[in-house]
């Protein structure tokens, strides 16, 4: 489990050295491997937040612009990128810029390896600086377009200082399932510590019909699945998530992929319970005309799905799956479906929160090799009481950042 120091502040105050906090924490069963400070290579002369003034095509490349920064320096600085996610006639967009003289990660080579930056002429054009990609920085693997800053990003400071962080990463014996979570890991660093958390009730907004009568739910097999909660989100927009939000999945060691999805996995980071997003317009009716249906149920010997992780799968009985009126959508607490995933045109969300028996969704995940975090977490229990919870905090989370 990695815990975002940042993160885990937002709920419990952190006042002891980083040391000796990671001492409390393995003498009470959370064993830390390991602390890695976020940004320790990011030299604080030479790796700046920095403002677009304007950006011009370069005068000999079609592939080139020329990016004028300022960097909080008296005077702005000009310099060359081929970056796809800048554009002529862009300005105001806060990036990261490093000048001559930083160390960044070179991200052509194949093994990891840093260059330090010099001056250089790229088609005739002096560039004394380069603004900077997610790779370049050492926070992701992305470097399709430079990394874009908020907009309240203030202009001239140290990147270390606006992006720096401290991750913890705890390793956890089985019976500690409770601290897979931000929220979790607060409440043992109060408990170890002497402190009290901050840790919130999450509330949702909610407006429109009332989801009776939108939905149906069924557990057939309630040994399998006692609970099973869901909430209705419509008119969502799927866009990429805020930057905040990318920042601590990516800390946390989770790859961003849309606002929604995004969303589902935060809520398991800081809460514990893994949710799942249906797109609600491609789930079928039981019965014709009428609304579309979840059934909970084991699966019949030999039934396919395929999985989003685009594999085909065949179920045996003991096994439980998710499915509507026409078939399986999900491998209950291990995968979703690839035929009803959130795609860039879905409109409305069936979110799942349920809570499953952790022998089944153990067995099933290793039957299948279908690792997956949702499975890590229920192969070694969930409170069922965090279903609510969870959907509270999802579904205002998608009404904020999804429009829905």
């Amino acid at each position: 489990m990695r815990v975002p120091l940042s993160w885990l502040r937002e709920y419990v105050d952190v006042h002891l050295p980083l040391e000796e906090l990671a001492d409390r924490l393995t003498y009470g069963g959370l064993e830390v491997n390991a602390i890695e400070r976020i940004g320790e290579n990011w030299s604080r002369e030479c790796i700046f937040v920095a403002r677009v003034v304007q950006v011009r095509q370069h005068p000999d490349a079609d592939r080139l612009v020329l990016v004028t920064l300022d960097y909080g320096q008296e005077k702005p600085i000009e310099v060359v990128t081929g970056a796809p996610n800048l554009h002529v006639g862009d300005k105001g967009q806060k990036v990261v810029f490093a000048t001559v003289g930083a160390r960044l990660i070179d991200p052509y080579a194949e093994t990891l390896q840093y260059k330090t930056l010099k001056p250089s002429k790229i088609r005739g054009v002096q560039s004394e600086g380069m603004v900077c990609s997610e790779k370049e920085l050492g926070i992701s693997d992305e470097h399709t377009g430079i990394l874009i800053l908020p907009d309240d990003a203030p202009v001239g400071m140290p990147f270390a200082d606006y992006w720096g962080d401290v991750v913890l990463d705890i390793d956890l014996t089985p019976n500690l399932a409770r601290c897979l979570s931000v929220t979790g890991v607060a409440r043992e660093t109060a408990a170890l510590t002497g402190v009290a958390n901050r840790l919130p009730t999450p509330r949702v907004q909610a407006e429109g019909q009332p989801i009776a009568g939108q939905v149906e739910i069924v557990i057939q097999d309630p040994d399998l699945c006692p609970r099973y909660s869901a909430a209705l989100i419509k008119g969502v927009t799927i866009k990429p998530s805020p930057q905040w939000l990318q920042r601590r999945l990516t800390l946390a060691g989770m790859r961003p992929i849309n606002n929604i999805v995004d969303i589902t996995n935060y809520v398991m980071l800081e809460w514990g319970q893994p949710l799942h997003a249906f797109d609600y317009r491609r789930l079928r009716p039981r019965t014709a005309g009428g609304p579309p249906t979840i059934i909970v149920r084991r699966a019949r010997d030999g039934e396919p799905m395929k999985t989003l992780d685009n594999v085909d799968h065949t179920f045996t009985s003991d096994m439980l799956l998710i499915t509507d009126g026409g078939g399986p959508v999900g491998v209950a607490g291990v995968m979703g479906g690839l035929e009803s995933e959130v795609a860039d045109d879905t409109v409305d969300i069936l979110l799942e929160a349920a809570h499953f028996d952790y022998i089944s969704i153990r067995r099933t995940s290793s039957a299948l090799k279908i690792p997956s975090e949702a499975a890590y977490r229920f192969g070694r229990g969930v409170d069922p009481e965090l279903t609510i919870t969870a959907l509270h905090r999802a579904a205002e989370l998608m009404r904020e950042l999804g429009g829905g």
